[in-house]
């Protein structure tokens, strides 16, 4: 019997961030899809429902934390990882208090992004 590989939505304005996040996770099995903004990932919720969000926090429009309060506000759970490229020290606490599974300061490696979402995305199973 063959499972369908999980969706991981990846929601960051930087093009190549999320390009590079695509090929780390399919190479590692898992299906993609990857969203410019917050609101393009909200929208997209109406029509599929992804096993784990990798969620940028600065982003033009609504930022991570508001795209995932907007989740909790629609009942939408789903292990969250977020990303950043800021050095500021309140974020890690930030990301907790808004239900983040974890966060993952930017530049980090291939294998700190898949052991978060191993770790986090616990629901995740892969066929």
């Amino acid at each position: 019997m063959h499972t369908i590989d999980p969706l991981i939505a990846v929601v960051d304005d930087e093009s190549p961030m999320r390009t590079m996040l695509g090929r780390v996770l399919r190479l590692a099995d898992y299906r993609v899809s990857a969203y410019e903004s917050g609101e393009d990932f909200l929208a997209s919720l109406d029509t599929q429902r992804p096993a784990c969000v990798i969620l940028d926090i600065h982003m033009p429009g609504l930022s991570g934390f508001e795209v995932q309060m907007r989740m909790q506000a629609a009942d939408i759970r789903v292990p969250v990882v977020f990303i950043t490229a800021s050095d500021d020290a309140a974020l890690a606490r930030l990301a907790i208090e808004a239900n983040g599974s974890c966060l993952l300061r930017k530049p980090f490696s291939s294998d700190e992004l898949l052991e978060a979402i191993r770790r986090h995305g616990s629901t995740l199973t892969k066929g």
